[in-house]
């Protein structure tokens, strides 16, 4: 049997976008997936309870609609079905009140003046200058660095001048964001809110900048969701790579790739199974894993040696899947219509949460992100029921607890009940009565994420931290920025590299098109 022209490692979103875009170009792909079916951190399963459906990891993909690297691949005519909630993100407050975004813009515009005069009008000036700029941002988010075209278009369409108050804001911390563009309460929790959905606490540079991003996402695209669930995704991707003559093949893991002459020339897996690989191998997996386990330490430079050992993880995650009887009984009635509810009081306790996170300790009131699956698509449990869960951070070291039960971070089952507890207790603080709608829950701490996905090493769902010290060309290493890597025919196709976490498939994408060029070059050279 002839090699195939490229073994991409990991079945991943990425990957499988990676695989797509070879196989469109007629190459024969062949993708190993360590785990028993195929998806990374975009799988659902019904393992808390058979009549619903809950996503084992990511959920809501803004990302993924807005891209153009998916876009592209014309999934729709592979299954793939967006649904959305009524409100894309609700944010709760004690006293009753409540900020929402929504994908009307004058129902988000009312929303948040309801907090402040004048805070409608900020949004929806902040939401026109995003329109200016959203095609050549978002172009320049999911091209490789430095994005030349893009970068043109925006010093060429608005000026220098223009482009340098863009850079500022998006490197604002997302505190000095909504102090700056917001003076009520409601506009400032949900740019804070949105940037903790990665590791970006309210006083981190980048974190405005972030948290805007995504709520101007949200108000074009919507949070949407697969119907039926995240396997939807990836089984549109799988169902495109085999009609283009790929093959995914699940339970073979990959612990090596073999280098001759400075070369990848395959992968070798745990069975004993040798995959020959013609022009390149792409690898899905942590810039760590790739680095420190799978390539021999002789082919890589002591400069990325020395930057292995200072890359920096994103926080842990700790997640609770629930099966509700009913749906939850939010007291601020705007949250019962939203897909995404961010349950923390406010920015300053947002602040809090941060600070215990970065000095190791396991916050004693966390802020959870929650997701009501079957609000968002009716598909997820039976009518009058709710598919929900709740994930949080917690250190990836941990030094102490920041609450009075003396959990260190083992996550065994008494810990996790623990934690898990106080993630309810945030929930029903908000929504009184919600206890007694679960019917059945699911607790997956750090260790158990990795265990279901090889990936999350200590539940870093980001693969790297999205702090600016690890960004564009410092990511995965200073000098980064591109998927080549110091062995020629082997590419980095994982969220560390850039632009990072998320479902959007950009590193793998940017992965493919590299091994692509590296091929044209090669044949310019010979002619």
């Amino acid at each position: 049997m002839t090699a195939p022209d490229a073994v991409v490692v990991g079945a991943g979103p990425n990957g499988l976008v990676a695989a797509n875009i070879l196989a469109d170009a007629g190459w024969h792909v062949v993708v190993l997936e360590a785990r028993e079916v195929p998806g990374g951190a975009v799988r659902s399963d019904r393992g808390v309870h058979p009549d619903y459906v809950h996503d084992l990891f990511s959920a809501f993909y803004p990302l993924a609609a807005a891209s153009p690297v998916v876009r592209s691949l014309g999934l729709d005519r592979h299954g793939l079905r967006w649904r959305h909630a009524p409100y894309v993100v609700a944010h709760p407050l004690p006293d009753g009140r409540g900020a929402l975004l929504s994908r009307d813009l004058d129902r988000t515009a009312a929303s948040l003046e309801a907090f402040a005069p004048g805070d409608g009008a900020a949004w929806e000036s902040l939401h026109h200058w995003w329109s200016e700029y959203r095609d050549d941002l978002v172009g320049a988010l999911f091209t490789p660095f430095p994005p030349v075209r893009n970068g043109l278009g925006l010093v060429t369409g608005h000026g220098p001048r223009d482009v340098l108050r863009l850079l500022r804001t998006m490197l604002l911390p997302a505190r000095r964001f909504g102090e700056e563009h917001f003076a009520g309460e409601g506009g400032r929790l949900l740019v804070t809110g949105n940037a903790l959905h990665a590791d970006l606490g309210p006083e981190s540079a980048l974190g405005g900048g972030f948290g805007w991003l995504m709520c101007m996402l949200g108000q074009d695209e919507g949070f949407p969701v697969p119907a039926g669930g995240a396997a939807g995704l990836t089984d549109a991707l799988v169902s495109r790579l085999y009609a283009r003559g790929g093959e995914v093949r699940c339970g073979r893991t990959v612990t090596e790739v073999s280098v001759r002459e400075g070369r990848a020339v395959g992968v070798r897996t745990g069975d004993g199974g040798w995959f020959p690989a013609r022009r390149a191998v792409l690898a899905d997996v942590p810039a760590p894993v790739l680095y420190g386990r799978l390539v021999d330490r002789r082919h890589l430079p002591a400069p990325v040696r020395a930057d292995l050992r200072r890359f920096q993880w994103d926080f842990a995650t700790f997640k609770v899947d629930w099966a509700l009887s009913r749906p939850i009984p939010w007291s601020f009635a705007g949250a019962r219509e939203a897909g995404t509810v961010h349950v923390v009081d406010g920015v300053d306790e947002l602040t809090r949460f941060a600070a215990q996170l970065a000095t190791g300790r396991v916050p004693d009131v966390p802020f959870t992100i929650l997701g009501q699956m079957t609000t968002a698509d009716p598909d997820r449990s039976p009518a009058g029921t709710e598919s929900a869960w709740g994930y949080t951070h917690v250190p990836q070291s941990v030094r102490a607890d920041a609450g009075e039960d003396g959990l260190a971070g083992r996550w065994d089952e008494r810990e996790k009940e623990v934690f898990a507890a106080r993630v309810e207790a945030g929930v029903e603080r908000l929504a009184p009565g919600f206890r007694d709608a679960i019917v059945a829950r699911r607790v997956l701490a750090p260790p158990d994420l990795e265990l279901l996905n090889p990936a999350l090493v200590g539940g870093a769902v980001n693969q790297g931290t999205t702090a600016l010290h690890q960004q564009l060309v410092l990511r995965p290493f200073p000098g980064s920025g591109r998927p080549r890597t110091p062995v020629r025919g082997l590419y980095l196709a994982s969220a560390s590299a850039h632009p990072g976490g998320g479902v959007h498939g950009a590193p793998g994408a940017n992965a493919a098109r590299a091994a692509l060029g590296s091929l044209r070059s090669l044949r310019t050279r010979h002619h």
